[in-house]
């Protein structure tokens, strides 16, 4: 029984960092990452210029039937001029490389802004905890005893 070759599938672990190319990854390390989600794919195939596109969040890969990761269902011939490719696997490397540049940029911003602090307005994390290590482990109690 021959395939639809009006549309490509590209399920989330074809992304998935933790697997091996035997288990499952179909693009190389520089274009994975750890736990990529339905979401951020898609995301990553919008930026590739790709608009015709489904989604189907409860499906699962045949060879990992216990996890529903999910898959994108892609017009073949928007995916492939979008791209400028010539074949699902260059696609996939296309999506790759986007989806692990949003990721590195997501994490550079998270950490420029943990250390800046938290927001002007923020009293409840802005305000500091007294440490009583310094006298001993006791406080002073308000009444009773000094």
């Amino acid at each position: 029984m021959a395939g639809r070759t009006d549309e490509m599938w590209i399920w989330t672990g074809y992304f998935d960092a933790r697997l091996s190319r035997s288990k499952g990854r179909r693009v190389p390390e520089e274009a994975s990452i750890s736990n990529p989600t339905l979401d951020a794919v898609a995301w990553a195939a919008r930026a590739a210029g790709i608009t015709r596109m489904r989604r189907k969040p409860e499906a699962s890969h045949p060879s990992r039937p216990y996890s529903q990761e999910g898959r994108l269902e892609l017009s073949t011939k928007d995916a492939l001029s979008s791209t400028k490719a010539e074949s699902k696997e260059a696609v996939l490397q296309t999506i790759g490389l986007l989806l692990r540049k949003q990721i590195t940029e997501a994490k550079a911003s998270d950490a420029k802004a943990s250390l800046r602090g938290p927001p002007k307005g923020d009293r409840q994390k802005r305000s500091q905890r007294k440490s009583f290590k310094k006298k001993g482990g006791q406080r002073k109690k308000k009444f009773g005893r000094k």
